[in-house]
């Protein structure tokens, strides 16, 4: 199968830190990939490269053989390519509804103003994201008002709204109860398309052994394992420098 995704050769540096070294990567249409490491290891860097937030130094990016090496995010978007953010990017002070409803409303490539009455098909597609992904007993409710696992959820849900080729998550689960991450985590891989594209970073190893088909090993800026999940925790460069399990 045609690669959707290929990372070739980035390198990044900010200042004296090496954040990305020589990196290479193919990605699937429809795989799963984690990606895991420590705090600083380059995996969010990676994220911030492919959604671009952060310019390449040097390497080529391509989309379905296209290359996008440097486009800006509002471009990347327009041609598939999405993501959620650690800390949820969401209006505050409107409500569920109101957030989905600016968010399909710059998607199908118009200003809406939250305030505005919805019409039939802005309101068919907001019940839809709201039933996908679990959250009609929140659709009136303000967003500073709601937990961070459920606006977790809505932040994903306002970056499906753009229909993405590819989904990147930057930590879906962090700030999340331990007995709410794998439900959360279900909505979420329930509520996508089958053929979306998805790469997760997450620090939790229950959530990258059950929801990741495939995983990429971050430390120092560079790639150190890349494989599916059992083989990828049970390396012992992993165990050493990632996972603090080497016997």
């Amino acid at each position: 199968m045609t690669a959707i995704l290929e990372v070739k050769q980035v390198n990044k540096s900010f200042g004296s830190v090496t954040a990305a070294h020589d990196i290479n990567v193919s990605v699937k249409q429809s795989e799963r990939l984690g990606l895991i490491g420590t705090n600083g290891a380059g995996k969010t860097t990676f994220v911030n490269i492919v959604t671009g937030y952060v310019k390449p130094d040097s390497g080529t990016i391509l989309l379905q053989d296209r290359d996008i090496t440097g486009h800006a995010p509002r471009s990347l978007t327009r041609e598939g390519v999405c993501r959620s953010f650690q800390v949820p990017q969401l209006f505050l002070t409107l409500t569920t509804a109101q957030n989905l409803a600016v968010a399909l409303g710059i998607a199908n490539g118009r200003a809406y103003s939250p305030y505005a009455t919805i019409d039939a098909e802005m309101e068919q597609a907001i019940d839809n994201l709201l039933e996908r992904f679990r959250l009609a007993d929140y659709r009136e409710q303000i967003i500073s008002e709601l937990p961070g696992g459920v606006r977790k959820l809505i932040d994903i849900a306002v970056a499906v709204t753009r229909k993405p080729k590819i989904l990147l998550l930057d930590e879906p689960t962090s700030g999340v109860a331990a007995e709410q991450k794998f439900a959360l985590m279900d909505i979420v891989m329930s509520a996508l398309d089958n053929d979306v594209t998805v790469l997760f970073v997450e620090h939790d190893m229950d959530i990258v052994s059950r929801y990741a088909q495939r995983v990429l090993a971050f430390y120092d800026g560079r790639i150190i394992a890349d494989d599916v999940p059992k083989a990828v925790l049970e390396n012992e460069i992993v165990r050493t420098h990632i996972t603090g399990t080497a016997g």
